[in-house]
């Protein structure tokens, strides 16, 4: 079982001519909406990728509620944890321009009402993985990485958005998953010695005893370990759009895990997910589906 503890957002997309400036009015051609939130992104690739997935978090009384979890609820997403809280749902309104650039302000919602409670509610069990992200209060993700480890529950914290005010969980959790530049700003708030980022990584490793993941793009994954240092090729794509790459390598991750896979081939079938998920449009919708995953390792 994975339960994802997290955001759980609509997003509302306008693609304009160019992005305004302050104070003006530009013309746009298209708008659409697509579930969205780091943790119900990541909990829909776990699911995809065959793993049993339970979601903790929190929607609005809104209309905009029954769109954010449409997905999850469709894949068999275990839905009972997720609150109703009397507001709005977590929102992220995007626009995109032309030139392909875009501005994006996001609403917190409901998912500003997760909390310690919430996670009490959702009693984690021994050998369960339990996924996190940085989108809620960080007083809910500590609280829920102090619950996974006294269940006997695997924590894995994804530390996107940066968060300086987070650079003390990384080392409470058992797995850390971070791209490159969450990774080195991290490093300096944690004041990590090293000449370069392998370096870095080592010596987070041997602060905390946990294992670190860092996702690199089109130049893989480096992992480190407290026996080992490794680096993981990325498949060779020509990204459409890399919105949910990060979030579907990470459910991808959890899940492989969770089945007792190795970390260097959880790495090479989560790294493979997260590449095919840059080749369609949306975070949900280009998520692939486990067989996708496999046939592309395959070739």
């Amino acid at each position: 079982m994975i339960t994802i503890v997290g955001s759980i957002n609509l997003d509302l997309i306008a693609r304009v001519e160019r992005l305004p400036a302050p104070g003006e009015t530009v013309p746009g051609d298209r708008f659409s909406t697509a579930a969205g939130g780091k943790g119900a992104n990541q909990a829909l690739a776990a699911r995809r990728a065959g793993a049993p997935v339970r979601m903790v978090g929190a929607v609005g009384t809104d209309t905009f509620a029954g769109q954010a979890v449409a997905l999850l609820d469709e894949a068999g997403v275990d839905l009972s944890a997720v609150r109703r809280w009397d507001g709005a749902t977590g929102i992220a309104v995007i626009l995109v321009g032309g030139d392909g650039e875009n501005v994006i302000a996001v609403i917190p919602g409901a998912n500003g009402s997760v909390d310690a409670a919430a996670v009490r509610e959702a009693r984690m069990e021994a050998g369960e993985y339990v996924l996190l992200q940085n989108e809620i209060p960080l007083t809910a993700v500590e609280a829920a990485i102090d619950a996974a480890r006294g269940a006997g529950a695997v924590s894995l914290l994804n530390t996107a958005p940066f968060r300086a005010d987070a650079a003390h969980l990384l080392a409470k959790a058992d797995y850390v998953i971070a791209n490159e530049t969450e990774f080195d700003l991290y490093a300096e708030a944690l004041k990590l010695a090293g000449r370069d980022r392998e370096a870095r990584m080592n010596a987070f490793v041997k602060m905390s005893g946990r294992t670190l993941v860092v996702t690199l793009g089109a130049d893989g994954v480096m992992a480190a370990t407290p026996d080992a240092f490794f680096r993981v090729p990325a498949l060779q794509i020509t990204p459409v759009d890399t919105v949910g790459a990060g979030d579907t390598f990470c459910g991808y991750l959890g899940a492989a895990l969770a089945e007792g896979m190795a970390l260097e081939p959880a790495l090479a079938r989560a790294s493979a997910a997260g590449a095919l998920a840059c080749l369609k449009p949306g975070a949900q919708p280009s998520i692939p589906h486990r067989d996708e995953v496999e046939s592309a390792l395959a070739a």
